[in-house]
């Protein structure tokens, strides 16, 4: 696999699982403080949405700072 796309799958999955960390913690506090009702498919979106903003996220973050700087 070449080293790039490896780098980009590395990079986005780490990123979808802190999102998805992220978004599954919300979602139990909110279960927590209230009776609240959310659908399975609710739920996936909730989480779907945060891991993909954090995966983006942690990619063009991760390309910026890898990011060789020539003094130019």
């Amino acid at each position: 696999m070449p080293l790039l796309i490896s780098y980009i799958i590395i990079r986005v999955s780490i990123g979808f699982a802190l999102g998805a960390a992220t978004a599954l913690a919300i979602l139990l506090q909110w279960f927590v403080t209230g009776p609240t009702t959310l659908a399975a498919l609710e739920m996936w979106l909730v989480i779907y949405g945060f891991g993909s903003v954090f995966g983006l996220g942690y990619l063009a973050t991760s390309l910026a700072l890898d990011a060789d700087d020539d003094g130019a």
